[in-house]
């Protein structure tokens, strides 16, 4: 009776462990404020327009699920004002992806709000300004939504996502857009119909990063120890082995001015020997090869 009560303890210890083992970096995403192009003048609780909170409940979303590191937006921001980019108050898939390149994610999600409103209609009369009578509100959402590869600022998916909530019945009217708080969104025909939007573009997303390959890059090279990033921010550990590879020269399509990618070459191998404060970056030292140079790829081995 004892051994079998040691056993089962065992199992689940030794599925945890096998699991963590095997656990592989995350893949990491840039989201990118929407536009908001609905021109109905609405705003979120906290003052924004729908764009910027759409954009946020996408960041909360893909923080909650666990499976990639999210670049935060001020990273972005900053990388943005150095690099002269967005002056025009829009982001381009070209800007995305030189931002998305720099700060080493794998997709950049760019976004626009096309539709944030609501309809009324029914029947009854008003008694004392109230109104009453079988009513019937619509509440209609719609996102244009890019993901860019950052590697060649190519659209790899481009997508129109619309929902509507709707409710009738004897009420009074309600202001389905008036809220003050994230209840009152949470609650109303328009956060139900934001929140299945997100929800479609996150299984976009999912499908889109299941085929993405994990990169890192190399920061700097200082006495023989090699910085890379990302770090235990992404879920690098100690011990991790990547492949480095160098880039040739970028090859870009004279016509659109598009990068059609480079030739790459092996350089050899490195394992993670250390973290840097932070989380964000990690230090490794060569396990083969040669002439590692900072702006190397990192793939996983």
């Amino acid at each position: 009776m004892r051994r079998r009560t040691v056993f089962s303890l065992f199992i689940p210890i030794l599925l945890i462990l096998v699991s963590v083992a095997g656990a592989q970096p995350k893949k990491r995403v840039a989201v990118f404020t929407f536009e908001d192009k609905s021109q109905q003048g609405y705003h979120w609780w906290s003052g924004g327009s729908p764009g910027d909170g759409m954009s946020d409940m996408l960041i909360t979303e893909l923080v909650k699920s666990g499976k990639y590191t999210v670049v935060e937006r001020g990273e972005i921001d900053q990388i943005m004002q150095e690099q002269n980019l967005g002056m025009s108050g829009r982001v381009t898939p070209e800007s995305a992806a030189q931002v998305g390149k720099l700060l080493g994610v794998q997709l950049a999600i760019m976004g626009a709000v096309t539709e944030f409103g609501v309809s009324k209609g029914g029947t009854g009369g008003r008694i004392q300004g109230i109104g009453l009578g079988v009513q019937k509100q619509e509440a209609s959402v719609g996102i244009d939504v890019r993901f860019v590869n950052t590697t060649t600022g190519e659209i790899l998916l481009a997508e129109s996502v619309h929902k509507k909530e709707s409710k009738s019945g004897l009420s009074v009217s309600t202001a389905e857009f008036d809220f003050h708080n994230q209840n009152d969104f949470d609650n109303s025909l328009a956060g139900k119909a934001t929140r299945a939007a997100i929800e479609e573009i996150m299984q976009l997303i999912d499908k889109q990063m299941d085929s993405a390959v994990w990169e890192g890059m190399v920061l700097l090279i200082r006495d023989g120890v090699i910085y890379m990033k990302p770090g235990e921010d992404a879920g690098v550990k100690i011990g991790d082995v990547f492949t480095v590879y160098t880039q040739g020269e970028e090859l870009i399509d004279p016509e659109t001015g598009i990068s059609l990618g480079s030739e790459e070459s092996k350089v050899g191998t490195i394992k993670v020997t250390g973290m840097v404060s932070g989380g964000k970056a990690a230090k490794a030292s060569p396990v083969t090869g040669s002439g590692f140079a900072k702006g190397d790829i990192i793939r996983l081995k």
